[in-house]
């Protein structure tokens, strides 16, 4: 099996298309990819906002986001199905997971870095804090 991967996909509806509509088209894009496989860690519905630029004369639409856990395949599926669908507008698929773990990997080693220092910023800022209280007490 392949290896799972992180994926955070956005996608822009028309914003004439009712409220209800937007949650069955939303609920039809997590439907397709439970169905191929894949997990839904996170969905996030943000609203109606306007556009950078125009698309199909439109100025604003209703941003969705979801974070997908799966092997690449249900991704494909429902990159293909949004292609077709009139109501989406623009849909934007990335994959996570390496920026992620790579982020994690320089916080560690700040991390350390700075458990490392004799000095440490926090000792420091405490200093400087107690002197600027004495200065006031002056």
């Amino acid at each position: 099996m392949a290896e799972k991967r992180t994926y955070e996909i956005v996608f822009i509806i028309d914003p004439e298309v009712g409220e209800d509509e937007v949650m069955r088209l939303n609920e039809g894009v997590q439907k397709i990819i439970t169905t191929q496989g894949g997990t839904i860690t996170k969905t996030e519905m943000m609203g109606r906002r306007q556009l950078a630029y125009e698309i199909n004369h439109k100025k604003d639409g209703t941003y969705v986001l979801l974070e997908v856990e799966g092997s690449g395949v249900e991704i494909a599926e429902l990159e293909r199905r949004m292609r077709v669908n009139d109501q989406i507008l623009r849909y934007m698929t990335i994959r996570v997971d390496d920026a992620r773990r790579r982020a994690d990997k320089l916080k560690d080693r700040r991390a350390r870095k700075a458990a490392k220092q004799p000095g440490s910023k926090k000792k420091q800022s405490a200093a400087s804090a107690d002197e600027l209280e004495e200065g006031f007490a002056a």
